[in-house]
Formats: structure tokens, C-alpha cells, sequence
């Protein structure tokens, strides 16, 4: 039987991890812009604290980034404050953190190395005298939780706050990014 070169392996690692990585790629897109529903770890909550102050949040999935669940979140206080029948609102607290978790992921047996050959068969220290390399990859996904207290104003009260933000502003510039409309042909 003839054994492939050994220096080919990392050829091999980096191959099998980029086809791993589209494969990955391909399966999660962006969390949409849409209501987290009960069970869901994603989209936006909104709860009335007061009459015009409500808690705001988005929580994205690892395959959104963090512009996006910010903007969202901005979109969500805007439909609230238009919603709630205010112009404008402001932000009193805001927040967005980013959540990381690892996964190691097997990649099978060496196919070049089997058990009880080469540096598999020497136990840590491999056959050729470097440290053991374990048949596993870590991977980092990243996902992000944004968090805000508003306080809605009225007109009047818009006018003299010089942070006040106009909630159709927002709604007319982020709203057809975040639900772009069906493409008509």
C-alpha cells in the first residue's frame, strides 16, 4: 500500500476546513428583521415600562453583524414610537454586547496516518519527534444582544432636545433595508 507524503497533510487540513467553512456558510444567513417568538433566540422585544419609556432589544445570530442588530434595534424603536402615536424619541440607555461561544469540531480519523502508524503510534509525541496534533478544530461564533431604554417625546417636547431622534427619518431609511420589498418584473 502506498502512503501518501506527510508534509501534504496541512494541505489537506486547510481544504477540508474551507470546504467545512462554506458548508457552514451556506447553512445560516443574517437573522431577519422580525419578532422573537417564543422558543426563538433571535429578533426583537419590545415592553411598555411606562406610558412613553419602553425597553427595546435585538439579538442577532452568529451570522449578523453587529451594525445590523444595532440598526435593527434603531428601526424597532422607531415602529414602537410611531406605533405609541409620538414623533420622536430618544435614547435614554443603550447597550450591545457581544456573546462568544467555542465549539471544537472532530474531523475524523488522519487519512494518511491510521492507528498504531507513524505519529499516531507513539502516543503525544509524534513519530516524527513534534508534539501531538489532536484530530479537532476550535470554532469562535460571535452574536450580538442590543439593549435600549426610550423615552417617547411629543413635538414640543422633540423640538427643545437637541437628541431627539424622528422616528419617520428612521423608519424611511433603514425600514427598506432591514424588509427589502420583492423585486417586480
Amino acid at each position: 500500500m502506498i502512503r501518501p507524503n506527510p508534509l501534504f497533510r496541512p494541505w489537506v487540513k486547510g481544504v477540508s476546513l474551507s470546504l467545512m467553512a462554506v458548508l457552514l456558510a451556506g447553512c445560516m444567513g443574517p437573522t431577519p428583521y422580525a419578532p422573537r417568538l417564543e422558543g426563538q433566540r433571535t429578533g426583537y422585544t419590545d415592553l411598555a415600562l411606562t406610558q412613553n419609556r419602553y425597553r427595546i432589544t435585538f439579538i442577532g445570530n452568529s451570522a449578523t453583524p453587529r451594525e445590523t442588530v444595532e440598526s435593527y434595534l434603531l428601526l424597532r424603536a422607531a415602529e414602537v414610537t410611531r406605533a405609541a402615536g409620538y414623533s420622536s424619541f430618544l435614547f435614554d440607555t443603550r447597550n450591545t454586547k457581544a456573546n462568544r461561544s467555542f465549539q471544537t469540531i472532530p474531523y475524523g480519523p488522519d487519512p494518511f496516518w491510521g492507528p498504531g502508524f507513524g505519529r499516531r503510534g507513539f502516543g503525544y509525541w509524534g513519530g516524527w519527534g513534534f508534539p501531538y496534533e489532536p484530530n479537532y478544530d476550535v470554532v469562535v461564533h460571535t452574536n450580538y444582544d442590543a439593549y435600549a431604554e426610550i423615552v417617547l417625546l411629543t413635538a414640543d417636547q422633540a423640538a427643545k432636545e437637541p437628541r431627539a431622534i424622528n422616528a419617520n427619518e428612521v423608519i424611511a431609511r433603514i425600514g427598506p433595508q432591514a424588509a427589502p420589498k420583492p423585486n417586480q418584473t
